[in-house]
């Protein structure tokens, strides 16, 4: 499955194009590679790579996948490796209002996570989208299966069983703002998912950036994303916070 995805982020970077699916280009990516490394008496490190890839087809449907990898590494031992591809199908996204289906896939180290996949359908409002600033926010339904490796939760009621699966409702943000005459570009994409059967079976994620142009290609970026889970196994934290630093590659 790994190497599955390693594709997903190297293709972007051969295309060399950013992405936002409402645009006229009917092929678009972007690869964001940031970290944090420290040596000597504590040896650190954090890695991230995040890419957006969108084909855009003839009859006005677009396709687009957005897949991130997480490594940290502790004294030369793992601490984590994280994997999550989101897919969606949007039907017509010119329009204020139009249609999507979507796809979650995830694995997580550190929470023992083997595989949890996630199949829904829902719409999305465009709010704004005028001088390059764009936001959106999507309301949907999924149905959810997560495989742990463990079957002890903080959450007594889920304890014995090692597959946990619900029907969840969830609300997407996601928006783009150039500032200071575009010397600056805030981004971010975020999510809610409460469980539609469990009241106490919820999760977050909140993803937000500052990018600084370089040159036309190449943008500074400053990335934090943080991520709750209410339902984790026994002993463990429940979210998560990643500082990193590093560059995004795009076409303008």
């Amino acid at each position: 499955m790994k190497k599955f995805y390693y594709i997903f982020f190297l293709f972007p970077f051969s295309l060399f194009a950013q992405n936002n699916e409402s645009d006229s280009l009917k092929l678009k990516a972007s690869l964001a590679l940031t970290g944090f490394w420290q040596s000597g008496n504590v040896e650190t490190l954090i890695f991230r790579a995040k890419s957006d890839l969108s084909l855009k087809t003839k009859n006005n449907w677009v396709f687009e996948t957005k897949n991130s990898y997480v490594y940290q590494e502790f004294g030369k031992e793992k601490a984590d490796e994280d994997i999550l591809s989101l897919n969606f199908i949007y039907f017509n996204p010119d329009r204020k209002v139009y249609p999507l289906l979507l796809s979650f896939v995830s694995t997580n180290f550190r929470r023992e996570i083997d595989l949890r996949y996630l199949l829904g359908a829902g719409v999305t409002f465009q709010v704004l989208k005028k001088n390059s600033n764009s936001l959106r926010i999507s309301v949907s339904s999924e149905y959810e299966q997560t495989e742990f490796t463990n079957g002890l939760f903080n959450r007594a009621e889920f304890n014995g069983d090692q597959s946990i699966s619900t029907f969840r409702g969830t609300i997407w943000v996601n928006g783009k703002y150039h500032l200071f005459e575009k010397k600056v570009i805030l981004s971010h994409e975020s999510f809610f998912q409460p469980s539609l059967e469990q009241s106490n079976n919820f999760r977050w994620q909140a993803d937000i950036a500052l990018e600084f142009p370089i040159w036309k290609f190449l943008n500074f970026k400053v990335n934090y994303l943080h991520t709750y889970e209410s339902v984790v196994i026994e002993g463990q934290k429940q979210q998560d916070n990643f500082l990193t630093f590093g560059f995004n590659l795009k076409n303008n």
